[in-house]
């Protein structure tokens, strides 16, 4: 998969889907996997990261989406990929078809800063 088959693929599936597709355009690193897994084993794992980030008080665009888009694709075998942000501000992890030909959902943000990191951490949260 090229760096503008990718850019294609991100419409507007979820709210993280333009910020990502702006962070491959300025030239973030990308990495499609090869394995397979059930979509609602990846809505389990996210479902709880929701959770948390929520209770943390953080921001990760289209997770909410992501979560639902990836119940209702059932026992669907999915691919997983990230993309990172040029200066690392950034990520994004992605949900693709089995073939990698079409991106189902897209959830990522900013990266908690060091100072973010110990504010959390210092609150218990």
């Amino acid at each position: 998969m090229t760096r503008d088959d990718l850019i294609a693929m991100l419409g507007e599936q979820t709210p993280a889907c333009g910020p990502a597709r702006n962070a491959l355009i300025a030239g973030a690193d990308f990495v499609v996997w090869d394995g397979l897994v059930p979509a609602n084993r990846h809505a389990g794992v996210f479902r709880g990261r929701m959770h948390r980030s929520l209770k943390r008080g953080r921001t990760i665009y289209g997770l909410a989406e992501s979560v639902d888009i990836l119940l209702r694709a059932g026992e669907e075998p999915l691919r997983t990929g990230s993309i990172d942000a040029v200066d690392k501000s950034s990520w994004f992890t992605i949900f693709l078809n089995s073939m990698a030909t079409a991106v189902v959902a897209c959830c990522g943000g900013r990266r908690a800063t060091t100072m973010e990191w110990a504010v959390s951490s210092e609150s218990g949260a």
